[in-house]
Parts: C-alpha cells; structure tokens; sequence
C-alpha cells in the first residue's frame, strides 16, 4: 500500500476530487495548507507573500492503481496543457498497516488482514 499526498492549487480541488472519485478512488482526506515552493512565494507590487494557499489531499492505495491515480491528479489539477508554477507536488510513501477504527480491522502491506482486540 502507498499514501500519495498531494499539494495542489485551491481552485483545482474540487476537480481532483471528482476525478477521483469518477476513478473508483472517494477515499481522500482534505487539509488546507499554506506554504512556499521553488517560487518562494509571490510578489505583488511591494507585498511579498511567503505563505501561499494550498489544499493537501491524503489518499492510501494499493501499489498497483499507484500509475493511475497519479495521472488522475495530475490532468485534474494541472493548469493548462503544459502546467504552471505553483501547481503543486506529489509525494508517494510506503504504507505499512492500515487499521478501520470501527470494524478492529488491520491489513498490512503484504496483504494480510486480521481482526484487532481492543
């Protein structure tokens, strides 16, 4: 399993959101954001913003739909056909194990699931 995280522009949100979840991927946790990329900000006039806002989407899955849902996000949350500074960045990890709260369920990245006693 892999978490992808994913900063992307505020307006392009809801886009990745649906593409996402038109791809067969609802599953998403959304967090506002605020921070500085290779542009260390913007400059507006005199007005130098270091803090731009960003949206940070959180999504597990398995190592196989990696490819795909990367791409989902990428032409959901791009701006035009070649993309433009501040569009954003992708990170991938490793997810180790993964326990559903409600149910005592705990799966692990080879695969196996067992019920938790709490």
């Amino acid at each position: 399993m892999l978490m992808i995280r994913s900063i992307i522009r505020p307006d392009k949100v809801d886009s990745a959101l649906a593409a996402l979840m038109e791809e067969g991927f609802p599953a998403v946790t959304k967090i506002s954001v605020v921070g500085r990329g290779k542009q260390r900000g913007i400059k507006i006039g005199e007005i130098r913003y270091d803090e731009i806002p960003k949206e940070l989407l959180l999504t597990v899955v398995q190592d196989k739909d990696k490819d795909f849902v990367i791409q989902t996000i990428i032409k959901a949350s791009r701006t035009g056909d070649k993309g433009a500074f501040g569009d954003g960045k992708i990170f991938v990890s490793p997810v180790e194990e993964v326990y559903t709260i409600s149910s005592g369920i705990k799966e692990t990245s080879s695969g196996e699931i067992e019920e938790v006693k709490a």
